[in-house]
């Protein structure tokens, strides 16, 4: 019975790895795919920037990020370091971040630097009136065991966490608990 498991097993793991491989040569070995979401926010830009670059709030409204420790001190812009414990898929890992982009009141990005590499960003745009925002956030997480297979199998669960974050967000702007 355990002989039977372990074959199986190894079975397994030869079988994502001949697919993780496949993935890899018909990408040209190029980082995944983003996860792309977008949501319209009833709030003017500044606001919204106001709420997103609080980044000790972001928990209230990235429910997997379960708490985020500030590394540097001062004011936040390109080269600010945080870690983020993150839970996701039943595991608890320690996200560490660097802020690469920071550019108010349309662009923030950042690199994740630990076990899931990759980049992550967010867009603002004022809508037409100026009393709405586009926002759109493009994430790439690369895990550390077959890379291309796990992004590939993580993708639709993320997309739907990253865009059940961003409704939180647009509730919590909107009714001004967050960013005023």
């Amino acid at each position: 019975m355990i002989r039977g498991a372990i074959r199986l097993a190894l079975a397994g793991a030869g079988i994502s790895y001949a697919i993780d491989r496949l993935l890899a040569e018909q990408s040209k070995h190029a980082e995944p795919e983003p996860i792309r979401s977008l949501i319209v926010i009833d709030a003017p830009i500044d606001r919204v920037w106001a709420a997103l670059a609080v980044v000790e709030d972001q928990p209230r409204w990235m429910t997997e990020m379960k708490a985020i420790r500030m590394l540097d001190e001062g004011p936040i812009g390109v080269g600010t370091r945080a870690e983020a414990d993150v839970r996701m898929f039943g595991m608890t890992v320690t996200d560490p971040v660097t802020i690469t982009e920071f550019d108010p009141p349309t662009r923030y990005a950042i690199s994740h630097d630990g076990t899931f590499t990759g980049r992550g960003v967010i867009t603002l745009e004022a809508g037409a009136d100026g009393t709405t925002t586009i926002v759109r956030w493009e994430e790439v997480l690369i895990p550390p065991l077959l890379p291309h297979l796990g992004a590939l199998a993580m993708t639709p669960a993320l997309s739907a966490i990253f865009q059940a974050d961003l409704g939180r967000f647009k509730e919590l702007v909107e009714t001004g608990f967050v960013g005023d």
